[in-house]
């Protein structure tokens, strides 16, 4: 148990939407005890308040999207990561336009944006989800399930496997905390492969995206870009999980093992955890 954290001072960032290459600034603001992370978007008349849960999560392409009354926020997971991995329970984010930036594709930036702010204790108890018996979502070919917690906090094993390729079969175990986020996921990036990139940019996406601003795999690898190691696909795999399981709207306590999941099954796996809670609750 520790007493909820938020930031001690305003922070920003800016930068430019993968999707919809429009620039955007992202405002992290302090928030009081029992606030939870929210977004609001601001830019008109009547800023929107979108609370980070998974209620408020809508099915998306690729990325974690969130809207209430009409209005969306899309691709939170990276910013959700980093106030997740780094242990700030309250904060407002607020952002001018609809899409986070997709800034280098990893959580880095918000990471040093987060620790630039300073945290700061807000006095009440942390309430954490805490898992006390296993389940799974998905089937034989892809799946995320969650067990009883091994260590304080959350733990992840994540077994990526893309076949013969530049990426292969990649595994990762984690205890995320902290420290570990900053020195082990913050920096990994996302990736795609050459062949999806052009088919998004002849659909009119990411047309200003280049291939120093993720990872593009070719036949032989990172086109025109480095690995930071030599498993990073994996590291932004557990990033984007560690990301879309914070929509349980407080810290979780579990071990997470994964298989080839991306957001749609991280999503339902929230999703069940909530539900869950919530029929114990009642009983």
């Amino acid at each position: 148990m520790r007493p909820q954290q938020t930031i001690c001072r305003a922070v920003s960032i800016s930068g430019t939407g993968y999707w919809s290459g429009r620039p955007v600034t992202v405002d992290f603001l302090p928030a009081p005890a029992g606030a939870g992370i929210a977004f609001v978007r601001a830019g008109s008349d009547v800023p929107v308040r979108i609370p980070a849960t998974v209620d408020h999560r809508v099915e998306a392409t690729a990325r974690t999207n969130l809207a209430s009354a009409g209005v969306q926020v899309q691709m939170v997971e990276h910013a959700m990561s980093a106030l997740a991995g780094l242990g700030i329970d309250c904060c407002l984010v607020r952002v001018d336009a609809e899409e986070m930036p997709g800034l280098d594709g990893s959580s880095q930036a918000f990471v040093d944006a987060i620790d630039a702010a300073g945290s700061e204790s807000l006095g009440a108890a942390v309430e954490p989800l805490v898992v006390e018996e296993a389940c799974r979502v998905g089937d034989d070919d892809a799946w995320v399930e969650v067990s009883p917690p091994r260590f304080a906090g959350l733990s992840v094993e994540y077994e990526l496997d893309y076949g013969p390729g530049p990426i292969g079969r990649q595994t990762l175990s984690v205890h995320v905390t902290p420290e570990a986020y900053r020195t082990e996921l913050a920096s990994a990036r996302t990736f795609i492969s050459q062949d999806d990139a052009a088919r998004l940019r002849d659909a009119g996406l990411a047309v200003t995206v280049g291939y120093g601003d993720l990872l593009v795999f070719g036949a032989d690898g990172p086109v025109g870009n480095s690995l930071r190691w030599p498993d990073e696909c994996v590291r932004h795999k557990v990033l984007d999980l560690v990301g879309d399981l914070a929509l349980v709207g407080r810290p979780l306590h579990a071990h997470v093992r994964a298989r080839r999941s991306g957001h749609r099954l991280n999503g339902a796996m929230a999703a069940r955890l909530v539900a869950g809670q919530g029929r114990r609750a009642s009983a």
